[in-house]
């Protein structure tokens, strides 16, 4: 029988082995300990983890790929509308839009036809997979202690969430800050408004009417209907 092993590639042998602890408990504390690995490939010599195998394991988990991630970085001079850049792997970005007309789109049951609407000042935190949206007042400039209000939209969770519904999100890993901003938007602003997820108006008084109000009219959006959701800035930076 002809010996094939040299064509399975590179062979690797294992010399180390991790296993992971965690607390029950609130504070999900976590310890690491290593063990070596005899030549027959059975674990011996368990210790925590050290500090030189930590930084070990770390270069073995950073490939050039994810060092060259543009995740999040920006084409210039950072966008005046952006606020806060997390480029982590799970990261995020924070960014405002000023009070405008956009294009809106509502299923058939609500009763309230699609078209251009006045919308109030935005606050958008986005991450690869998920989007929250809030209104402003817009009458002071944004700082760390500016509040929040409720976006006055469908499709909200209480904390601001978006449900996307069966809109395709596709964020790459190396989408860049400016191309990440008009995406969300889009997904956003191109999705149809549906339901109220908490079946709570997210607005004083009925969503419906205040809609049926403003699509295809030259009103401005009342600013006196939104309602403080409780959240400042500071909170979403986390």
């Amino acid at each position: 029988m002809k010996d094939i092993t040299a064509d399975f590639g590179t062979l690797y042998n294992p010399v180390k082995a991790l296993v992971i602890y965690q607390k029950y408990a609130s504070d999900k504390t976590i310890y690491v300990e290593s063990y070596d690995m005899d030549k027959n490939g059975y674990p011996t010599n368990a210790h925590p983890l050290s500090l030189k195998e930590s930084t070990q394991l770390a270069n073995a988990l950073d490939t050039s790929d994810e060092l060259k991630r543009n995740f999040l970085k920006p084409l210039g001079l950072l966008p005046k509308n952006v606020l806060y850049i997390n480029p982590d792997h799970d990261g995020y970005a924070i960014w405002h839009t000023p009070s405008q007309k956009a294009d809106l789109f509502f299923v058939e049951s609500l009763g309230i036809p699609n078209g251009k609407a006045s919308i109030p000042p935005l606050l958008w935190k986005a991450s690869k997979n998920t989007l929250w949206i809030y209104a402003l007042d817009g009458t002071t400039a944004i700082t760390e202690t500016t509040s929040l209000y409720h976006a006055p939209y469908f499709n909200l969770y209480s904390d601001g969430r978006v449900c996307m519904g069966t809109v395709s999100v596709n964020i790459k890993t190396d989408c860049l800050l400016e191309e990440f901003i008009q995406l969300w938007e889009q997904y956003f602003f191109n999705s149809y408004f549906s339901h109220l997820i908490s079946e709570k108006s997210p607005v004083k008084g009925n969503i419906i009417q205040l809609w049926q109000s403003l699509v295809n009219t030259r009103k401005k959006f009342p600013m006196k209907v939104l309602i403080k959701n409780g959240l400042t800035l500071n909170k979403l930076l986390s």
